[in-house]
This record gives C-alpha cells, sequence and structure tokens, in this order.
C-alpha cells in the first residue's frame, strides 16, 4: 500500500504521517538560530526551520498564532481542543471557575492529540456534556451516583489531581459502594441481610475507617473484609436452607459441618463468629485458625541469585525490579507493595530507608541507587496523574497500580510470589530477632513467630543485608 502524499517541499513529497511527525520537531535552527518549528531538512540532513528549508505551506494558527500543525480549518490542536471543551463543558453558563479551569488544563497538555482521541469517546462525551448541563455536579456523591466505568473513575481522578473534587480514600470508598451492592443483594432475605448489614458496618468499615484515618488501607485489608462478609453471608444462607435457622441459632454442630464439607475458604467466617459471640447474639462455639499443610517456597540460592539478576541486569522494566527487590529483600506482600507512597522511602546519611513497620527498613546499599533512579523516572506521570504520590503509578490517574497487574508482571519475570516471600521471613528471622522483623516489616508477632517456626537455611550474598532497622 502506498502511502498518500499530502505535499511535496523542496526536498520531495511528504506523506501525512511524516508530515505529522515533522510538524512536531522543535528546536533551535542550526542555520538562523531561532527556536521554532524543524520541519526541513538541510543539504547535511539537520532539522532546520521552515523559512531555511523553504517550505512555503501554511504552519501559523489563526486562533493563537502559534507555529504548528494545522488541525481543523487553520486552527491547531490546542485551539480546537479549547473550542470543543467550552462546547461541551459551557463554563459561562452559568460561569464555573472550575470548569474553565479544567479546559485550561486539558488544552495545555503535554500530549493534546490523546486528551482529544479521549474527549471524543461517547463515555466521556457524555460525562463532559454533564458536567457542562448541571445533569453532575462536581462532587463525589454525584460521580457516585453514575454507572460504575473506567471513564467515570479516570475523569473523577483527573479532576482530584488538579484540585477540583476533594481527595479521598479511594479503597474505602470503593468497599462502601461494594458494600451497599452486597447488602442489597440480600434484601430478599432480611434474616441474613440484618445481621450481615451489622458484621459489615459495625466491625469492617469501622476498622477500614480507623485504617483509612491512619493514612492506611491496604488493598488487603479491603480485600479480607469483602471474603468474610460474602462468606458469612454464604454460611447464613446455607443455615437457612440446610437447618431452617437464623444466625442467632448457630451451634458447634452447625460450624463442624458447615467447615467439614466444603472449601477452606469456609474458614474465614471465624471473625463474623467471633463477632456474634462478643455481641451475645449466640453462645461460644470455637471455629478453628485454616494454615495450608504446606506453605510454598524457594531455595536460599535461588532467591539470592534472583536479588543478584535483579540487580545486574537490565531486561526487566525499571519498576519491576524495585518492585521485586522489595519482595525479595523484604517478604512484603505484592498488595502492600502496590500502595506503597514515595513519602514512605526517607534519606538521611545512613542511607536510603523505606517504612513498612513502625521503624524504617535500611535499602542496601547496592540497591539505593536503582530506587533512586527509579523515583525519579517513574511511569505514568501524564498531564491527570503527574506528580503522583504512589511509588507504582496506575494507568489510571490518582491511583497506583492494581495489586493484580502486578503479581502478573512479576510472575512473568519467573518469581513465585508465595515461595519467595515466605523463604524471605524464614531467613530474616534467623539473623535478626522476629519482634525486630515484625516491626520493621509491618507484620504481627504471630505471622513473624510461625516463620520463625518454619526457618531454614540463613542468609547468604546479597540477602544478607535486607533488613537493617533504623539505629535509635
Amino acid at each position: 500500500m502506498v502511502a498518500r502524499i499530502r505535499v511535496t517541499w523542496p526536498d520531495g513529497p511528504v506523506c501525512g504521517i511524516c508530515f505529522t511527525t515533522a510538524l512536531r520537531r522543535r528546536g533551535s535552527c542550526p542555520e538562523c538560530g531561532q527556536d521554532r518549528l524543524l520541519p526541513g531538512r538541510s543539504t547535511t540532513g539537520s532539522d532546520i526551520c521552515r523559512d531555511c528549508a523553504g517550505i512555503t505551506t501554511e504552519m501559523t494558527c489563526q486562533g493563537c498564532g502559534a507555529e504548528a500543525e494545522r488541525f481543523r480549518a487553520g486552527h491547531c490542536i490546542r485551539c480546537v481542543l479549547r473550542a470543543d471543551l467550552e462546547t461541551l463543558l459551557r463554563p459561562l453558563d452559568p460561569p464555573d471557575l472550575r470548569l474553565k479551569r479544567l479546559i485550561g488544563i486539558l488544552a495545555n497538555a503535554e500530549r493534546p492529540e490523546s486528551i482529544y482521541t479521549w474527549m471524543r469517546g461517547a463515555k466521556a462525551k457524555e460525562l463532559l456534556t454533564g458536567l457542562g448541563t448541571g445533569d453532575i455536579e462536581l462532587t463525589h456523591e454525584s460521580f457516585d451516583a453514575l454507572p460504575e466505568s473506567r471513564a467515570v473513575e479516570h475523569l473523577r481522578e483527573m479532576l482530584i489531581h488538579h484540585g477540583m473534587l476533594p481527595d479521598r480514600d479511594r479503597e474505602l470508598a470503593a468497599f462502601q459502594r461494594w458494600l451497599e451492592t452486597r447488602i442489597q443483594v440480600l434484601a430478599d432475605t432480611p434474616h441474613i441481610q440484618s445481621p450481615i448489614e451489622q458484621f459489615a458496618r459495625w466491625h469492617h468499615l469501622k476498622r477500614l475507617r480507623t485504617l483509612s484515618e491512619a493514612g492506611k488501607t491496604p488493598n488487603t485489608a479491603v480485600r479480607s473484609a469483602k471474603q468474610e462478609i460474602t462468606e458469612s453471608g454464604k454460611f447464613l444462607a446455607w443455615l437457612d436452607a440446610e437447618h431452617g435457622l437464623t444466625a442467632t441459632s448457630i451451634g458447634q454442630a452447625h460450624i463442624n459441618e458447615y467447615l467439614a464439607a466444603g472449601p477452606s475458604t469456609r474458614y474465614t467466617i471465624r471473625t463474623f463468629i467471633i463477632w456474634l459471640i462478643k455481641n451475645k447474639e449466640i453462645v461460644r462455639v470455637e471455629v478453628p485458625h485454616r494454615y495450608a499443610a504446606t506453605k510454598p517456597g524457594i531455595t536460599q540460592q535461588q532467591r539470592t541469585d534472583l536479588i543478584a539478576h535483579l540487580v545486574e541486569s537490565g531486561e526487566a522494566p525499571l519498576r519491576l525490579r524495585v518492585a521485586a527487590l522489595i519482595l525479595l529483600l523484604f517478604g512484603q506482600p505484592v498488595g502492600k507493595i502496590a500502595a506503597l507512597k514515595c513519602s514512605d522511602l526517607h534519606a538521611s546519611p545512613e542511607g536510603l530507608y523505606l517504612s513498612l513497620g513502625t521503624v524504617p527498613a535500611l535499602i542496601p546499599a547496592q540497591i539505593a541507587p536503582m530506587v533512586w533512579d527509579y523515583l525519579h523516572h517513574r511511569p505514568n506521570q501524564r498531564t491527570a496523574n503527574g506528580t503522583s504520590e504512589w511509588l507504582f503509578p496506575g494507568s489510571l490517574s490518582g491511583q497506583h497500580i492494581h495489586a493484580d497487574a502486578m503479581m502478573s508482571q512479576l510472575r512473568a519475570l519467573g518469581i513465585d510470589l508465595g515461595g519467595a516471600r515466605n523463604t524471605t521471613l524464614r531467613s530474616l528471622v534467623q539473623e535478626l530477632p522476629p519482634t525486630v522483623v515484625a516491626n520493621t516489616l509491618g507484620y504481627s508477632y504471630q505471622v513473624i513467630h510461625r516463620h520463625n517456626a518454619d526457618a531454614g537455611t540463613p542468609m547468604a550474598g546479597y540477602a544478607d543485608k535486607g533488613v537493617k532497622p533504623r539505629r535509635r
């Protein structure tokens, strides 16, 4: 297929793609010294300005006067974008400085073409039109009332990032929306809905709000809450179907029967049962903890080899190498790694520290430069997501990378996630007291003591510098 010729310049015919590419080159012309577009080529192959190249094609916007490709009706992409946004958002009908500011931000984006493509999409156009007519107010409540979609969240995060909506705990907000839906699903069975709603609101929602106030609502805590609420609802549905009973009639025999007849996820009703007992809804019964019969692991040599490869090889993206090293050095769950903030890194005369628990952990000296380099070259730093607080920004503005996405990417590097974490923790408790490891890495004492009981060979090589708490 032969490319269609758009213009003919002194050095020959130019197709549409090459024309657009040429009009995006800007800099100091080596022949006249002026800073302007450099669409032409000199006899030596250097990029030069239109006048020096003898190009007569008009490249001045009729709207703003800037030297740029004429995108539509003699106007550049920024002028076209601004005009289309004003038509949709109607910032003067009635006057709204927030909408006017949003238009300015979008029109001045680094890549206005991507904003133009986005706003022409059906969902984005509908949302922008709604903001312009006032059908959608600039409040979280108004956005929450819309059907959930990536387009809604993308626009919401853009507005948050630029201060047109207040920031909020995204994990907590998502959990609250999920909870309302979950409770509504149980509306036809009020004898199940009532105890589940009370458990969800008084125990889990209260706990997540406490975590949120402390600035920490990890994805893992939200997932655990969802699973416990869902599984508790299933248990009450089983109790009703099999025995015609409600939550206040639960006995030990019912629990034993239910746990024996299904998968291990049924053991997650334990928190619900304990909550019922504490609230004097049922007599004391027992739901044992469920521990895996075997725990995955990798050898210490495999762990050391992985660390060395990640440090010395540049094959994988720096983002994944840094995330993998946090896993292999500090034994962190991937969900927690994905939700780390830039503010969790601290520099001191002793070196670079990472806050994972109550005591910051020292990042090994040979790895610290990688982390610093990554910190200053993080991906997904666009107009809608610039200066993100997240160490691992996601593709959706204002949010960190989703834990599932990071898990898939780390597995693609050949890392056994559970095995790597278990081996790391077992190794660390051989080098430091379990309480120090727990405080430094943010684990409970019970979890670390279980790994201490499973501990095998001590660390070696790179790994012997994995966890060093800050000296007090």
